[in-house]
């Protein structure tokens, strides 16, 4: 749960919403039935000997009332918490934890955006999510015993759409906004989110492989449990929806993977696409300055319902509004919030345009709606084009103002209203090279270098991020290491890489670990010798492995973020003294350190934070290092020449990600630490 919603919820701290009008709507009683009937639905769920599901139906919204069938069966604990979040009542679940959500779904005025837009998406789009949420009440109708939280149904294709409005902008870093104006301080001038959420992603041309096939690599990296922890499903529909993929709780399509004939990847990107102004007040706090004029600051009255114990119980907040966007007000002053995509709803659309764009033209038409705010596209063929798309939806940024600051509050000037085109994104389209990749890094780095885009070449408005990562400087070198065709063999090997740079963030890190003045401190010592044996992979072959890992890992969040590393020895002292008291010594193999646990399955697992083989985890009960995120769900695609897709995927756990009783509960775990895979039937 992000740390800010807490603080947000029990801080005297008043909030502001988004503006885009005002509205009223109770967020505690039951949705408005949406205007079209429920109607039958002709589907047919079939589950592969792995469990995952292949959904078949007549028309793309049986698929969809289909999909939500299955994954309620899968995961219907996660699917009835996003919804009580989008339908304000997670504070009734998760007690003050789902308050701040709820309140957060206030500031961002979630369900009024949803509602206001929603007759603005094609009558195909809103089939697809009527239907998905008929699906999601047939199956909470009939399983009834596992509703915790009465009243929560029957949901609404609005509440679907009002779910991608609340969740979007805590993809590109509104955490890291919101967190400190609640704290009372400024917020940070760069982006990105709050914590590791990581991906990788590559493509090699059917020309490049050397046995004409083009292949995408899948390597999301999300959390291993929650509302955005993957879910496979194929899904087929006689209007011609093919795709085979994954989604989160709450999406009633794939939203990455392959059809037959195209697919994608998306990584975390970290673009500047939150922008913080500072309102001037009158003396009375009613109103702002702008233009010359004072102008209202709008408020709304909203009770959040709040678990505490047996009891859920009202809890009255106030929220603000005025034109700019959400506002905080704290001994700072007031604050507004303008995020990229306020107040759009389209992102739905566009997903489920992109699963049933056919050609790389359709598909690039489809993405220049800008209607997904943030994340990168790596895409691949059955054409053998390839391409990395920095995609963001820029704000169209006056010159002239510190955009990475706190902006001016009282003047047009600096109040952006509209978006740079799609087209003048950063990308890498069918480069010579014959592969591009992307792990969470600047666009600059996204090829072979001849083929790279220059940094100088786009505005710094755009705010585009200026981070590497570890898992960028090895796949730089990795590919540069490969003279002749990139071959699956050669694909895979870097995907599955375990190494670590020396120059890269973490690289830097360490060698400053191993320039510590450790006289006088014999077990630091210890651990320097240690180290500097060690091989630089987290490979679990050398005796170094683990408390290596332990060292990187001692700094991942800050490492990941660009922030300023923290002095060494203290870290270095933290790790040894863990691993002593745990182990009594620092020479633990990292298959006993390092494990996969899920159920009856306690595996060991390799790689570490910020390799290409990403695992960061958490400490359990017994010292160890245990997996929560990093490589979860992978895919492998390939279209090889004159012949039919063909993919393999693997999932950390299983298709059935909270039913402990199923089969499928870990079954896929085996594979998963092996680096093994099964295939997609599809």
């Amino acid at each position: 749960m992000p740390r800010w919603f807490t603080a947000l919820f029990w801080s005297s701290i008043a909030i502001a919403a988004v503006v885009v009008g005002l509205s009223t709507w109770d967020a505690f009683s039951a949705s408005p039935p949406d205007a079209d009937p429920v109607r039958p639905r002709q589907v047919k769920i079939e589950r592969d000997k792995w469990g995952v599901p292949h959904i078949h139906g007549k028309t793309d919204a049986d698929v969809a009332y289909g999909i939500a069938l299955a994954h309620a069966e899968d995961d219907f604990r996660n699917l009835e918490e996003v919804l009580a979040a989008v339908r304000g009542r997670a504070g009734a679940i998760l007690g003050e934890d789902g308050a701040g959500i709820d309140f957060a779904g206030h500031a961002f005025d979630a369900r009024g955006v949803a509602d206001r837009g929603y007759m603005s998406l094609s009558p195909a789009t809103r089939a697809l999510v009527e239907a998905y949420a008929q699906g999601l009440n047939d199956y909470a109708r009939s399983h009834s015993q596992e509703q915790r939280l009465q009243g929560l149904f029957p949901v609404t294709g609005r509440d679907i759409v009002a779910g991608f409005v609340l969740r979007s902008p805590f993809f590109f870093g509104m955490e890291r906004v919101l967190e400190p104006l609640v704290k009372g301080e400024l917020p940070p001038r760069d982006s990105g989110p709050i914590d590791e959420r990581g991906s990788n992603a590559f493509a090699v041309t059917a020309a490049r492989s050397g046995d004409a096939t083009t292949r995408l690599i899948v390597n999301s990296h999300q959390p291993w449990a929650g509302g955005v922890t993957w879910w496979e499903l194929v899904v087929h529909s006689d209007e011609g929806w093919d795709f085979a993929g994954a989604n989160f709780p709450g999406a009633p399509f794939p939203l990455l993977g392959h059809n037959r004939n195209l697919g994608w990847a998306n990584t975390v990107n970290r673009p500047d696409l939150i922008d913080v102004y500072k309102l001037v007040l009158n003396d009375d706090g009613t109103q702002y300055r702008f233009d010359g004029k004072w102008l209202p600051l709008e408020s709304k009255r909203v009770w959040l319902r709040v678990k505490f114990g047996p009891l859920v119980l009202p809890v009255p907040r106030t929220v603000y509004r005025s034109r700019h966007g959400m506002v905080i007000l704290n001994d700072k002053g007031a604050f507004a919030i303008r995020h990229a995509g306020i107040g759009e709803v389209a992102q739905v659309e566009q997903y489920y345009r992109l699963n049933k764009a056919q050609n790389f033209a359709e598909w690039q038409a489809v993405m220049a709606m800008q209607a997904v705010p943030a994340t990168n596209f790596v895409y691949a063929d059955r054409e053998g084009h390839i391409g990395m798309f920095y995609n963001a939806k820029f704000p169209d940024r006056r010159p002239g103002f510190d955009w990475k600051g706190v902006l001016p509050g009282d003047t047009s000037a600096a109040l952006w209203t509209g978006y740079k085109p799609w087209v003048a994104n950063p990308m890498v389209v069918d480069p010579s090279s014959g592969w591009v990749a992307n792990a969470n890094n600047i666009p600059w780095v996204s090829t072979a270098p001849q083929d790279n885009l220059k940094a100088s070449d786009f505005a710094p408005e755009l705010g585009i991020e200026t981070y590497t990562t570890n898992r960028m400087h090895r796949y730089a070198e990795l590919f540069a290491g490969v003279n002749g065709p990139i071959s699956r063999e050669a694909l895979l090997r870097i995907k599955f890489d375990k190494a670590y740079s020396r120059s890269s963030p973490a690289g830097k890190w360490m060698l400053a670990v191993l320039a510590l003045d450790t006289n006088g401190e014999p077990d630091l010592a210890e651990a320097q010798a240690l180290l500097r044996r060690w091989d630089w992979t987290a490979n679990g072959i050398g005796p170094a492995d683990s408390l290596a890992v332990a060292v990187m890992a001692s700094v991942g969040r800050q490492v990941y973020r660009g922030d300023p590393l923290p002095p060494a020895e203290p870290k270095l002292r933290e790790v040894v003294d863990a691993m002593k008291a745990t182990f009594g010594r620092l020479d633990v193999p990292l298959g006993d350190y390092q494990r996969l646990r899920h159920g009856p399955k306690d595996l060991p697992v390799f790689g570490g934070p910020d390799t290409l083989r990403a695992i960061y985890a958490h400490q359990g009960g017994d010292g160890r290092r245990v997996a929560d995120n990093g490589d979860g769900f992978i895919m492998l695609v390939e279209w090889p020449k004159n012949s039919a897709v063909q993919s393999r995927s693997i999932h950390q756990y299983g298709a059935a990600t909270i039913r402990r009783a199923s089969p499928h509960y870990a079954d896929q775990s085996p594979l998963f630490v092996r680096e093994e895979w099964k295939d997609v039937a599809f």
